[in-house]
């Protein structure tokens, strides 16, 4: 893939700040108006997509694909298209066997490949991300809450709890683990893609 044009890129910047939390996205666009660090992977290095479930990877995969000019994957979408089963069923039949697929499968991808990994790939395999370039895609507690409250079809990670439990407890532990790992933040990477002065 070749890279995009500046018009290209100032649309696909566009898409992202679109995609993204609309709780969060006035304060990215604020961020993005101000200097401040910019971020891209090395040349080779494999992109990873991560955040929380339902935080928007899987829109934004083909917009950061797109940006860097590399080609992208959804990895839960292939992990199912591989099983040949839904992931809901899989997780909860064998959630330590879909974990390490997850992981042997991000250790196969191309170098150079743009991946949206699944909102537990952070927490449970910190060590496979750290020689990516892993972008975080942020999500508030109160989208998250209800984006999941309304999406029957994801796995549920804690059945002994009722499902407001389950959702407080993982968001809660699963952003102290993020915070463990190196991540660049989708400002430090939007950066390099629009001139500061021209509103992104």
């Amino acid at each position: 893939m070749s890279g995009p044009s500046a018009e290209q890129k100032h649309r696909l910047v566009q898409g992202v700040l679109e995609a993204v939390d609309p709780r969060l996205s006035p304060g990215l666009r604020e961020e993005l108006s101000r200097p401040g660090p910019r971020s891209l992977p090395a040349e080779g290095q494999l992109v990873v997509i991560g955040g929380h479930r339902s935080a928007g990877k899987t829109r934004l995969l083909p917009l950061v694909s797109a940006l860097l000019g590399r080609p992208g994957l959804d990895l839960d979408a292939e992990l199912e298209r591989r099983a040949g089963r839904p992931l809901k069923e899989w997780v909860a039949e064998d959630m330590n066997g879909f974990r390490a697929a997850e992981r042997a499968l991000l250790q196969d991808m191309p170098r150079g490949s743009v991946v949206a990994v699944g909102g537990g790939f952070i927490s449970n395999h910190p060590e496979a991300l750290a020689p990516c370039y892993t972008l975080l895609v942020p999500i508030s507690f109160e989208t998250y809450r209800e984006r999941l409250l309304a999406d029957t079809t994801r796995p549920r990670l804690r059945p002994g709890m009722s499902l407001e439990e389950e959702l407080h407890s993982v968001y809660h532990q699963r952003q102290v683990l993020h915070a463990r790992v190196s991540t660049v933040s989708l400002a430090e990477f939007l950066r390099s893609f629009v001139s500061l002065g021209s509103p992104p």
